[in-house]
């Protein structure tokens, strides 16, 4: 589906179904370097299960059109505009990377259009490896080749994909490759300076889902913003995905799903 957002074209997984607004949303939130063909899986099991699915390539990633936004608060305020075109007033949303950053930031300034929130690999701040910030600003190859390593477990580098047939490393390592040209940079300057809204302002329940072996975003972190937002108060769930790396819904893709399936339902 697309639809157009300050003046630029967005497109919109909407998990092989029909969009419907009177339907309770889901909305996906994909990372760095990536696009909506991340949620494949889970956009199509919600969108079969009664949910308006909204999975977005953010600006200037995928099929949507524009530049890359300059930080986290710009693309949780580009969110904002786009459901508001859509006519979506309340929804569930879910983001991994800089995509639960998103989720993060949106769900704190707009509390009364989110119901439920996931967080796949998230770290608050997110700092992010001078390396790999140096070689992504000239749009070098070894930014794709670190952030690709680091992602995956060493079963991930390896092998052992759920889904027979497929090889999820070779997989990520396309994905940020065929990104624009300052895009992936972008994204990660954005991840490195991310500034999150206190704990307090998070008024839904949440869950947060970390890799045991994430060496992107190290479970410890994880665990951190799971004890921010209990300090806070909130209705909090940490679930912990053993042996996976960052790159969790290709890693453990039926873990992930089951997990979404007990948050969002």
């Amino acid at each position: 589906m697309r639809t157009t957002v300050a003046g630029s074209e967005v497109f919109i997984g909407t998990g092989s179904r029909a969009f419907d607004r009177a339907l309770p949303g889901i909305v996906f939130l994909h990372g760095a370097g990536m696009d909506h063909t991340v949620w494949v899986m889970a956009a199509r099991h919600f969108a079969r299960k009664g949910f308006c699915v909204v999975a977005p390539d953010l600006p200037g990633h995928g099929r949507s059109g524009g530049q890359p936004l300059a930080s986290v608060e710009a693309m949780a305020d580009w969110l904002g505009e786009l459901l508001a075109v859509l006519g979506v007033t309340e929804a569930r949303v879910v983001g991994h990377s800089l995509g639960a950053l998103i989720a993060y930031t949106f769900c704190a300034g707009q509390p009364e259009l989110c119901r439920r929130l996931v967080l796949l690999g998230m770290s608050a701040p997110m700092p992010v490896a001078a390396a790999m910030l140096a070689a992504a600003q000239d749009d070098h190859p070894a930014a794709f080749e670190m952030a690709n390593t680091w992602s995956h477990s060493q079963r991930g580098k390896l092998g052992g994909n759920e889904t027979p047939g497929m090889w999820m490393f070779s997989t990520g390592q396309r994905l940020m490759e065929r990104t624009l040209p300052g895009v992936f940079h972008a994204d990660l300057v954005a991840c490195n300076t991310f500034d999150p809204p206190a704990a307090e302002t998070i008024g839904c329940p949440v869950m947060v889902i970390a890799g045991s072996a994430d060496q992107m975003t190290p479970p410890a972190r994880g665990r951190s913003v799971v004890a921010d937002l209990e300090q806070a108060g909130c209705c909090v769930e940490l679930v912990e995905l053993p042996g996976s790396g960052h790159a969790m819904i290709s890693e453990c893709p039926n873990a992930v799903l089951d997990s979404l399936i007990r948050a969002l339902t």
